[in-house]
């Protein structure tokens, strides 16, 4: 009882300690966001300006399971004869598969793998359902 009392005791005074120059750090910037508050009109007009410039880029998947041939070789390391593989292989449950069926290198998949994504629709997951029945009816 005593043990688990003083860890706790111990445990919240770390985290007193971590937390309070997160606290002292938010409280500082308080008086320095007040002062652009109170600035002039022409810097907030420029502020508003770059904020408005400042456009988040968008990154646009690629669908393994649906995209064609040009837009796979758009992906860094995919060329002809990978983009073929990939197709040849479909569809695909993850783009994990991509590696576990050996179509492409796990260095390749370490590249594309956060701009590549595996869709299903109706006709791919039909065909996965009928490729396990047939695996298990294998085994």
């Amino acid at each position: 009882m005593k043990r688990s009392v003083i860890q706790s005791a111990l445990i919240a005074a770390a985290l007193l300690l971590v937390t309070s120059p997160a606290l002292a750090a938010e409280h500082k910037a308080g008086p320095i966001a007040e002062a652009k508050v109170m600035g002039s009109a022409k810097t907030t007009e420029h502020g508003a300006k770059a904020k408005a410039g400042k456009t988040v880029a968008k990154i646009k998947f690629v669908d393994i399971n649906s995209a064609g041939k040009a837009e796979l070789k758009t992906l860094p390391g995919v060329d002809d004869a990978v983009a073929a593989k990939i197709i040849a292989g479909r569809p695909y449950l993850s783009k994990a598969y991509l590696v576990t069926r050996k179509i492409i290198s796990l260095a390749t998949y370490q590249q594309i793998t956060s701009r590549i994504i595996a869709k299903q629709n109706k006709a791919s997951a039909a065909k996965l359902q009928r490729l396990i029945k047939e695996r298990e009816g294998r085994s």
